[in-house]
């Protein structure tokens, strides 16, 4: 059972909001909407956003308030047998961290390179020991800030840096109206062409794009929904965050494509775009300097807060499933987590480490960032719908219990085969020359599933047998 809880609700919201808004609102929103069309992509991408990922959030908030309890504990209450789901979601949640904090440590190091003067290049940032030594900084950090616990750490963190990055995308909006390509990013972002709505790679990549960015089936909100307080409006509380994230992620298209356009840059790049083209961008510009650091910083503070959620969901199943504290626990998965991270963060550095000529980095996300989400968000939506007798999650949902229960998981069904036949456009690229093996990604998204599985089945004798839930017939 969780004894933690938020101060308040606004510290709640600004928390979740905090794991909702990350890289994926930032450069990912970008350039999934600059390759399907500009302003096309916002149909089914706002459609997904309410119709489906509202009621996953308060599918997984309600979860978390109800049972009390972790991912794993609450999987477990179901059924012993699901104990393994629940560390199957967790060890997929660590691993996306695994990278995410290498990516996070590149934003730091070129956060402190413009605040420096030095105004670094990604060839050259990636040419030295640095960013692997960024990837530690920036993983202490985020460990240090989960052991403090969910008061003093998590919210105190949200309520300095969500503000904070509103404040920036606003002032940067502010800044690129100035900018001679404004009006033609505004057009490229708000007008759709409609004709492109028959092509099933945008809406493909349209929801995948959604569930992502709202952090939705990763178990954050499952885990922080067992901070929330009793009275508090799931629903309303889940409007917000949408509401919320996709402000974020508009903003930063406000931000990203007047600079774009302005300096005849392709709206279609990924991490090239952040850390490639834009710098160069601000180079050329008079107070480029200043919207560099502000760039980099409102990214930085995004990552760092979306880093601290992931490893929370860890953190949590720890304390409640063993007889380790917060402390030992956090470090236990911080190390653990920096440990498997080291293949990746050492694949953009001197070594160059590499698996078939592809970064280790990019084979990661290629393989469990892609798939191990979509994954995880079907086994929530069928095990705690389809499985458990919860009443209390079913009257939280009301009018969307249909939609959890019957469309939910087959769209991420659908969607997620779509990604591994090809029909989704891959943009979340971070592979510079732009290659992929999509066969070797999905051998290691099944090696890895595989694994994570067999791993949870043997752990899940590690808890008492819990009483047994009714099933509905």
């Amino acid at each position: 059972m969780a004894s933690d809880r938020w101060s308040s609700g606004l510290g709640f919201l600004l928390a979740s909001v905090g794991a909702a808004v990350g890289l994926g609102n930032i450069w990912r929103f970008s350039a999934v909407l600059g390759a399907n069309g500009g302003g096309a992509y916002l149909v089914p991408y706002l459609l997904a956003a309410f119709a489906l990922a509202v009621p996953m959030l308060v599918l997984e908030l309600a979860v978390g308030r109800t049972l009390r309890s972790d991912v794993v504990s609450a999987f477990r209450s179901v059924d012993a047998d699901y104990t393994a789901l629940g560390w199957l979601v967790v060890g997929g949640v660590l691993l996306i961290l695994s990278y995410y904090l290498v990516l996070t440590g590149w934003v730091f190091g070129f956060l402190l390179s413009w605040l420096g003067g030095s105004r670094t290049t990604f060839t050259t940032f990636t040419e030295r020991w640095l960013p692997v030594g960024y990837f530690v900084v920036v993983t202490v950090l985020t460990g240090a800030i989960v052991a403090r616990g969910v008061r003093s750490g998590i919210e105190r963190l949200s309520t300095v840096v969500m503000p904070t990055v509103f404040a920036l995308l606003v002032a940067l909006a502010v800044y690129a109206v100035t900018l001679s390509g404004w009006d033609r990013a505004v057009g490229f972002l708000f007008t759709p062409d409609f004709a492109v709505l028959t092509d099933p790679g945008l809406w493909s990549a349209a929801f995948g794009q959604v569930f992502f960015s709202l952090s939705v089936g990763q178990g954050i909100m499952l885990t922080y929904g067992s901070y929330t307080d009793a009275d508090a409006d799931l629903f309303r509380s889940s409007l917000l965050i949408t509401v919320s994230d996709i402000a974020a992620a508009l903003l930063a298209g406000l931000v990203i494509f007047p600079i774009v356009f302005t300096f005849g840059l392709q709206p279609t790049l990924g991490t090239e775009l952040a850390f490639t083209t834009l710098p160069a961008a601000f180079a050329s510009m008079g107070v480029g300097h200043v919207v560099a650091v502000a760039f980099f910083g409102l990214l930085f503070f995004a990552a760092l807060s979306s880093s601290v959620a992931l490893l929370e969901v860890g953190v949590a199943a720890a304390t409640n499933t063993t007889r380790l504290d917060r402390t030992r626990a956090t470090l236990l998965l911080t190390g653990g987590v920096f440990l498997v991270g080291v293949p990746s963060a050492l694949s953009y550095s001197p070594l160059d480490l590499a698996v078939a000529g592809t970064p280790v980095l990019d084979l990661v996300d290629e393989s469990v960032g892609t798939y191990a989400l979509p994954v995880s968000a079907v086994l929530i939506a069928v095990v705690f719908v389809w499985v458990a007798d919860l009443d209390p999650v079913r009257a939280e949902l009301g009018r969307l219990y249909p939609l959890v229960r019957y469309v939910i998981p087959p769209v991420l069904v659908v969607v997620t085969g779509a990604k591994a036949v090809g029909v989704a456009r891959p943009v979340w690229r971070l592979l510079l020359d732009g290659t992929r093996d999509e066969s070797l990604a999905l051998v290691v998204t099944v090696v890895a599933l595989a694994a994570l599985g067999a791993v949870g089945w043997v752990l899940r004798s590690r808890l008492p047998y819990p009483r047994r839930r009714r099933r509905r017939g």
